[in-house]
């Protein structure tokens, strides 16, 4: 691997962990609870700590030149809910070396798998991961089963999720964002699946933060390597405390129930 790549992953994943903080969402949707003042959203994630933070190329350059930060990861795939019956296909926005441009030293793009559109997906995130390979950029890959297409083996515990991380591989992400799978002993199964750190989501806004955090804490037993959680930080009402108590996971090893008390 070479040095820039290595020394971008190492940035993002110190000791090979992470938590990065998606602030994309406000593309697919808006109004969206938490990023109505962008400004407010990333002051907070960057004073809770947050390794990354995930954002489209707009969003990036203003950020950038307003914080000189330099932990973003520019989210190259999108797609909104007035999409109809593609709202759930993700196209290519942004290239690796634009968003390197921009201040960015990752790339991220989405694949759906069992979307109608889930060849075209395929076929982006593979020009991604071979651009940002030249540019030396590490990829994460937001993957996620969940389109009616779905053909799922009834003895498979994960319910697609380990072929979703597989994918991610395959396609030569360096990082993966899926879904949590219900208990320890299926994510182990998805994180074995893989020689890539794998981050949990968040899943919807609106769950008691506690149990995210005890979701997060069972990921990382099970061999996780972080999270990549947007609206159940950003829309907290104090969206750095949140970050600091799954920094206690992630980075220092506590539990959930210790991590509950540094919430504000």
């Amino acid at each position: 691997m070479a040095d820039a790549l290595a020394n971008h992953l190492e940035t993002l994943l110190p000791g090979g962990r992470g938590v990065w903080v998606p602030i994309d969402h406000g593309a697919s949707s808006f109004p969206e609870h938490g990023l109505m003042d962008s400004d407010s959203a990333v002051d907070a994630a960057i004073e809770g700590g947050a390794d990354a933070i995930v954002l489209h190329k707009g969003p990036l350059s203003y950020h950038f030149d307003r914080t000189a930060w330099g932990r973003f990861v520019c989210h190259s795939s999108m797609s909104t809910i007035h999409g109809g019956p593609r709202s759930q296909d993700k196209v290519h926005v942004s290239g690796a070396r634009e968003c390197f441009s921009r201040g960015a030293i990752g790339i991220s793009g989405q694949v759906n798998l069992g979307d109608p559109a889930e060849p075209e997906m395929i076929q982006r995130m593979s020009g991604i991961t071979s651009e940002a390979l030249e540019v030396e950029l590490p990829v994460l890959g937001m993957f996620y089963p969940r389109g009616p297409n779905l053909r799922l083996d009834p003895t498979d515990s994960t319910m697609g999720v380990a072929h979703a991380a597989r994918l991610a591989w395959e396609l030569g992400c360096n990082v993966v964002k899926v879904p949590w799978t219900g208990t320890e002993e299926s994510f182990r199964i998805v994180t074995s699946s893989v020689p890539i750190p794998v981050l949990v989501s968040g899943g919807e806004g609106g769950v008691e933060f506690s149990q995210i955090l005890e979701i997060v804490e069972k990921s990382i037993n099970a061999g996780g390597s972080g999270v990549c959680i947007g609206r159940n930080v950003f829309g907290a009402e104090d969206p750095a405390s949140h970050i600091r108590s799954l920094r206690a996971i992630v980075h220092d090893g506590k539990s959930a129930e210790h991590a509950a008390m540094l919430l504000g």
